[in-house]
């Protein structure tokens, strides 16, 4: 009877250590089935505790992975924050005719569709007195008061041509006079600077820009020699008068890989019409044509006035 009992024992404890998914070899050698099981479970649950649910509770905290994308997303909405804002230019359809024709055939050697299409798109006949308007659309340049000048349709698109503007690119005018010029610009980018010496013109032309919707660029009355330190450098400096000299402060202003277009000579001597570039701190210069343009005027006592 005793044996029999005995074997029973040996059969119930057999059956025990099976149920705890142990195998013969682990039998007697003091681990604890159950506790080696809490250890795995225990790492299991840390592993989820690192990832919670989702909580539809307002203001629940996001899980990591969430988190990460809300400052990857937020990181990117600060990087488009940097740029300059979508701008599109204003558009007309009085005397459109007009600047077709005048696109047609004065453009000669203009080839550039942006440069064309610019010229097309601007109404010249808003830029100048309203006595001289019915010529506006002529192939000569016409006076605009103050001893100044809005220069020949051709002129204005060969020099916007020469400087190879791209969207992005960072543009600085000597000489607004009537903003025209700055307005064709503008086709091409937003980002305009354009300095006018004589404070009747650069008052007139900052408040037309404005009513005509050409609202990304800044102007100024200033001293155009010595460019616009704050906004330097430039992609791209275009002088529309005459400079005896090409001058120092525009050529340091200018970005290196930028371009210049600038008339160079005296009032009543030859003037040519010079295409600058600098390259690696090396300025190259090439003469492309001969002009006339109304003289740089400078401030007799040197001050730029900004």
């Amino acid at each position: 009877m005793v044996g029999v009992l005995a074997r029973i024992s040996l059969i119930l404890v057999a059956l025990l250590v099976g149920g705890c998914g142990l195998n013969a070899e682990d039998v007697g050698k003091g681990q604890d089935p159950a506790g080696s099981r809490d250890v795995t479970d225990t790492k299991e649950e840390k592993a989820v505790k690192t990832q919670p649910a989702e909580s539809s509770e307002p203001g629940a905290k996001a899980s990591e992975p969430e988190a990460a994308e809300s400052e990857s997303t937020a990181s990117e909405s600060e990087s488009e924050s940097d740029k300059p804002p979508e701008y599109t230019p204003p558009r007309f359809t009085e005397r459109q005719v007009e600047r077709d024709e005048m696109v047609k055939t004065q453009m000669r050697d203009v080839k550039d569709e942006k440069v064309l299409e610019a010229m097309k798109n601007v109404p010249r006949h808003r830029f100048m007195p309203e006595n001289i308007r019915g010529s506006a659309y002529a192939d000569r340049p016409l006076p605009i008061g103050h001893g100044q000048t809005i220069s020949q349709p051709y002129i204005v698109a060969y020099m916007t041509e020469a400087l190879k503007l791209k969207p992005e690119h960072k543009v600085l005018e000597i000489g607004t006079g009537s903003g025209y010029q700055a307005a064709i610009l503008s086709e091409l980018t937003g980002k305009v600077y354009s300095i006018e010496i004589v404070k009747p013109l650069a008052e007139s032309a900052e408040k037309r820009l404005k009513e005509l919707g050409y609202t990304t660029m800044e102007t100024i009355h200033a001293d155009g020699y010595h460019g616009w330190k704050k906004h330097a450098p430039f992609d791209a400096v275009i002088v529309t008068c005459a400079a005896t000299h090409v001058p120092p402060p525009l050529i340091e202003q200018l970005k290196d890989g930028g371009r210049m277009v600038i008339p160079v000579g005296g009032r009543f001597s030859f003037q040519e019409l010079l295409v600058i570039e600098k390259k690696d701190g090396k300025v190259k210069s090439k003469s492309v044509m001969g002009v006339v343009f109304v003289p740089l005027t400078r401030w007799k006592n040197g001050k730029d006035g900004h």
